[in-house]
């Protein structure tokens, strides 16, 4: 498999990561990406402002809210939604910003990736740090290989 592109590995490099749209169904892809992060040495954090604890940890209603702010937001919200971590996430200062996307649309919004290049944060749009951390699992090295042949995989 060749290697991540250079924006992918630079959020990857980034030590403290939120994870915006955990649920409290810990099978949502929002909650897998937040397990991974944890399990390879990421100080991750989850954001949903309608739960206070998620996978046994407390869990952050907005990215303002995380006590020493973060490096890295994983997006993995509704694309609605995608729109005001995107506008955080510039007031913030954050400049690594990853959008959650497989085959539909996913957390992506046009409204939110705009946004973003204006302010000079250059989004990774579409795949699944899944697809890159650690030993990857079939299903995601296989989604990583699709995706690829169909040109969706973030560059």
């Amino acid at each position: 498999m060749p290697a991540a592109p250079e924006p992918i590995r630079a959020f990857l490099a980034s030590r403290r990561i939120a994870v915006a749209g955990v649920s409290r169904d810990p099978k949502q892809p929002a909650n897998l990406i937040f397990q991974r992060l944890r399990a390879t040495g990421t100080e991750a954090f989850p954001v949903n402002p309608n739960a206070d604890r998620v996978e046994g940890v407390t869990c952050y209603s907005s990215l303002g809210a995380i006590p020493g702010g973060v490096e890295a937001v994983m997006v993995a919200t509704a694309p609605a939604a995608s729109r005001d971590v995107a506008r955080e996430c510039v007031a913030l200062g954050v400049k690594h910003v990853w959008f959650h996307r497989s085959f539909g649309d996913g957390s992506v919004s046009d409204e939110a990736i705009a946004l973003l290049r204006e302010h000079g944060v250059q989004p990774i749009v579409g795949g699944c740090p899944l697809m890159y951390t650690g030993r990857v699992d079939p299903a995601h090295g296989l989604m990583r290989w699709v995706l690829g042949a169909m040109g969706k995989v973030p560059k």
